[in-house]
């Protein structure tokens, strides 16, 4: 399965989808697959003010917890409760219904240092 061309990637296995200047993000395929089954998700609150790199949350596993990063700084305008609710969507649909946040970026500049699909695919085939 290909990633979707519309996002790009990080090292650390989050997407990233920048529509006008809010960038809804969450963690990729690969990352579901890696975690199992996601039993729990935790995430900053609307209005958090982030910095570049800074956490948006964690996801919890039956294997492990992970942090969920941004690469871009703003102010998350929303949160996926519903992920939130049903961490199996996580595994189920991690870039349909299991987006994670939606943060009004201050710039979108970081997004250009991350992978296109192909090359993430590349990477970390699925």
């Amino acid at each position: 399965m290909s990633s979707p061309t519309n996002c790009k990637y990080s090292e650390s296995h989050e997407w990233f989808r920048l529509e006008g200047d809010i960038v809804t993000m969450g963690i990729t395929p690969h990352a579901a697959a890696e975690l199992t089954d996601v039993t729990y998700v935790e995430l900053r609150p609307t209005g958090t003010t982030l910095s570049a790199g800074d956490a948006i949350g964690e996801v919890e596993s039956v294997k492990t917890t992970s942090d969920v990063f941004s690469v871009v700084a703003g102010e998350i305008v929303e949160v996926n409760d519903q992920a939130v609710q049903d961490p199996a969507l996580l595994n189920k649909d991690p870039q349909g219904e299991g987006w994670l946040v939606k943060v009004k970026a201050n710039e979108a500049g970081p997004l250009d240092g991350l992978m296109e699909a192909a090359a993430y695919d590349e990477k970390y085939p699925q």
